[in-house]
């Protein structure tokens, strides 16, 4: 065998195997050939062995990573070459999935495996290995599966791809006589392999006759039952339905071939597994991420393999369960409300451009949240089923919330402020039973491929319904007929998956428990002085979810939710006014336009707002002229600007007197005060800490509330979130010093217990002066005359960046250029006062910013343009 990338030559090794299959006549020997890491790991203990199979058209270099990192951290590692595959004998017979099976037990058999052994598949490795699992329990320690599929739904076709490599005419050409098959599955690498590492995958199949198991695997598809390998393949697939150990699942979502429908199934029959999406993977996982690290910090992490591996790092399982006060539904509010004395005081309203405001009283969304649960029910959603929710918040929105979470539904929460891209790559993921959604999104469900079934959120034309394969409307689900009531949800049961912004990476699903979302409400109440009796106006997405389980009247103004910049100042005092409203919840690009559109304002509008007691403005810092301008606009309301995050939806709160003396204390000196936005302090049932920074810009520090030390912040309350949906690796890291979550903010506290937010550890600045926090000096960049916007952003290797100020000015052209002379000067001297030197100042017609909120800049893109900018190749625009 030649010398391969990435392995060790001494760990190829050839055994002649006696065969057992029924595919070989009686006294048959194979030769095998397997990478094997060794069984002399330094440190002497052996944890166990994991058993690395590959599929089609791949070989046993596939799991390279996996000796190497296997050898690291005490595991034996096997990685075998099926017969007629990699270098291993090439038999001439047709072996099909059962022999495939009966292969590996062979082959364990002949090298004296024992327990505990981990199995680990990919493509048609994953189903020969889980069948090994299913028949060979005994020694069975874990089970890790990648981008594979374990059952074939009779109604639904193979994957286009493995149906043209059926086809007649195709097959033969395509996986022997060519290397077709095998290139076009090398090229889903993604970034593409690197020519050494392409070359060692190809080398095994040079010849047709070294080709001849690619095409035999091909045609051992069961694409229907009545395929030879169909029962085989049904066998194991109901089998591992009762398999007791740890599963790993890891994905790349991209793959062509196994999508995400197979791993919802296989997620489905092992509802028990750990699963991680790598968002950005493919077909070829291995190559695409870091599967083999994971894989052992999840064996660690769970305690697989003999002794017990020991991760070093606590987990939320470690940390004793804080006393828990009572459970409160989160619909409790709205149930008594409707049975009350003031059932008939309106509940929600919902603003329309033209004509009177859609409003339910407590009693009619009560009943309507009844008739909508029903009607789920009698279409067979219950506990546990996941239903996006693609409709704007209103009123449908807040009855298809209750709805689902009285029969205990899961709530998926994905808006169109994602993008087209990111809200299908979020919905896909999420992997919902069903839509429900407006035209415009069961259209893009339709294009898009989005999984689950159809339900309109208003009435369609017949020909529309069966081209969208809507089957149902909301106004079929309120014509079912009642029902027994469900029953109530289980408080530790999932109850909603909202996705994050997408400001810094694809958008993750937080997973909420029904006892998380009214510790949620529970905290909202406590901290903001809100419930039964307040009336409030949402323009902030999040909280069209809490009015009714608050007790509080709510209306939507007339808007484009997911685009925070369409509120007017008429329309909300409009909103206002319907409902007489106290308190408004309004984003800070909201905010702006508000303050933008305010010289429309009629009498009848500038009054409904002087009776707002409380404004609360949240998903972005807000700068203090923009409050004060707030203030005048609503001069007896109190201004707060609550801090949180997708993950945590409060986690501290202040005020604009808040504001002012925390200003005031960085003035006088205060210990730990200024260099950043003070956000206030912790809510109501929040510990709040940092995880302070080392010289590398890394949190690796205790969790300290001392003054003036800057570190990743740290949160623990009832109220965040349970998980990451299928992002295991992603939760773990969140929670790696349990029972803390750590938020990916940066920022600190001054002798007063305040918390200041510098920016994201993602963005922070690593010069050959030290580690640099953007946000105290983007604020000072923004009060340059002409400045409306600034992002720092560092260039060049870690620990010698060059720091780069990127200004959205007024004068800017319409393209990127150096910031003309009094800019730059200007510019400078802001740095020069918090000892940074500028290595640039680039002025620019506009800043990236995120869809939802309209506000956060997104620098790690700012930074990737900067140096192509710099380095005078074609930057593009921003």
């Amino acid at each position: 065998m030649v010398a391969l990338p990435g392995v060790d030559p001494s760990w190829s090794t050839y055994l002649d195997v006696p065969s057992t299959s029924g595919a070989d006549r009686p006294g048959t020997t194979h030769r095998w050939h397997y990478l094997d890491n060794g069984a002399d790991l330094a440190g002497g203990t052996i944890r166990g062995t994991l058993l690395c199979v590959h599929g089609n058209p791949t070989w046993s270099y596939l799991w390279r990573t996996y000796l190497a990192a296997g050898r690291a951290a005490g595991w034996h590692v096997i990685a075998v070459d099926q017969l007629e595959m990699g270098y291993s004998e090439r038999t001439g017979v047709f072996r099909r999935l059962d022999d495939r099976i009966t292969d590996l037990e062979d082959f364990v058999s002949a090298v004296g495996l024992t327990g505990p052994v981990v199995t680990v598949g990919h493509d048609w490795g994953g189903v020969v290995s889980l069948g090994y699992a299913d028949r060979n329990r005994e020694d069975l320690a874990a089970a890790i599966l990648t981008n594979t599929a374990i059952h074939q739904d009779p109604d639904r076709p193979i994957p286009a791809p493995l149906r043209l490599a059926l086809a007649p005419g195709v097959h033969g050409l395509g996986t022997r006589t060519t290397s077709a098959f095998l290139d076009v599955t090398l090229a889903l690498a993604r970034p593409a392999l690197a020519p050494d590492v392409r070359r060692a995958f190809r080398d095994p199949y040079r010849t047709a006759a070294d080709r001849q198991g690619i095409t035999h695997f091909v045609s051992d598809i069961p694409a229907d039952p009545s395929h030879p390998s169909y029962a085989a393949l049904t066998r194991t697939a109901e089998g591992i339905r009762s398999l007791g150990v740890p599963v790993l699942m890891m994905w790349g979502p991209h793959d062509p071939i196994f999508s995400d429908p197979y791993l919802e199934d296989l997620a489905r029959r092992l509802p028990h597994a750990d699963v991680h999406r790598f968002e950005r993977a493919s077909h070829l996982v291995q190559e695409d991420a870091d599967t083999a690290s994971t894989a052992m910090q999840w064996l660690a992490g769970r305690s697989v393999g003999h002794p017990a591996a020991d991760s070093g790092v606590p987990t939320r399982d470690d940390v004793p369960a804080p006393d828990r006060a009572p459970h409160v539904p989160l619909g409790r509010r709205l149930t008594e409300l409707a049975a009350g004395p003031d059932a008939a005081r309106t509940a929600v309203a919902e603003m329309k451009p033209s004509g009177p405001a859609r409003t339910l009283s407590w009693q009619e969304l009560a009943d309507d949240v009844a008739a909508v649960a029903a009607g789920l029910t009698a279409l067979g959603y219950g506990p546990g089923s996941r239903v996006s929710l693609l409709v704007p918040p209103g009123v449908d929105l807040t009855v298809l919330i209750y709805a689902c979470l009285r029969i205990g539904a899961v709530i998926v929460v994905a808006d169109a402020g994602l993008g087209a891209r990111g809200l299908s790559r979020a919905v896909k993921g999420s992997a919902p039973d069903v839509v429900i959604g407006i035209e415009r999104a069961l259209v893009a469900a339709r294009a898009f491929g989005w999984p689950g079934r159809r339900i309109s959120a208003a009435p369609l034309p017949p020909a529309m319904r069966r081209a969208l394969r809507v089957e149902a409307s909301l106004n079929d689900l309120r014509a079912a007929p009642p029902g027994p009531a469900p029953e109530t949800p289980d408080a530790d049961a999932d109850a909603a998956i909202l996705f994050t912004s997408g400001s810094t990476g694809p958008a993750k699903g937080v997973v909420y428990t029904h006892r998380q979302l009214s510790a949620m409400r529970d905290a909202v109440a406590a901290t903001l002085g809100l419930g039964e009796g307040a009336s409030l106006v949402a323009g902030f997405a999040p909280f069209a979810l809490l009015g009714p389980a608050l007790g509080a009247t709510s209306v939507t103004p007339a808007m484009d939710v997911t685009a925070p910049r369409t509120l007017t100042a008429q329309a909300l005092a409009d909103a206002a006014d319907a409902i007489d409203a106290t308190v408004v919840f309004a984003s800070p690009a909201a905010l702006r336009n508000v303050l933008a559109t305010a010289d429309a304002l009629t009498d009848e509008g500038r009054t409904a707002l002087g009776r707002i007691s409380l404004l609360l403005s949240a998903g972005a810092p807000i700068p203090v002229p923009l409050l004060e301008a707030v203030q005048d606009l609503v001069p007896s309301a109190a201004l707060h600007t609550p801090y949180g995050m997708t993950e945590s939806l409060l986690v501290a709160d202040i005020d604009l007197a808040g504001i002012r003396a925390a200003a005031a204390a960085a003035e006088d000196g205060l210990d730990g005060a200024g260099g950043g936005v003070c956000v206030g302090l912790p809510v109501h049932g929040a510990r709040v800490a940092v995880s302070p920074l080392d010289g590398n810009g890394s949190a690796t520090g205790e969790a300290t509330t001392a003054p003036g030390r800057t570190g990743e912040i740290l949160v623990d309350a009832p109220h965040v979130k349970d998980r990451y949906f299928r992002l295991w690796k992603t939760q773990q890291e969140s929670t790696r010093t349990a029972p803390w979550h750590r938020t990916g903010d940066v920022g600190h506290f001054d002798a007063a217990g305040r918390l200041w937010v510098e920016g994201r550890l993602g963005h922070i600045i690593t010069a050959a002066s030290g580690v640099l926090t953007p946000v105290a000096l983007e604020q000072s960049l923004e009060t340059i005359d002409g400045v409306r916007l600034a992002a720092l952003v560092g260039v060049g290797p870690a620990g010698t960046q060059a720091v780069v100020a990127v200004i959205e000015a007024d004068a800017a052209g319409r393209r990127p250029a150096l910031a003309d002379a009094p800019l730059a000067d200007a510019a400078r001297a802001a740095a020069r006062s918090h000892g940074v030197d500028l290595a640039a100042v680039i002025a620019v017609p506009a800043l990236p910013v995120d869809i939802r909120h309209n506000a956060k800049i997104d620098r790690t893109r700012i930074a990737e343009w900067c140096a192509r900018f710099l380095s005078g190749a074609r930057a593009g625009s921003l």
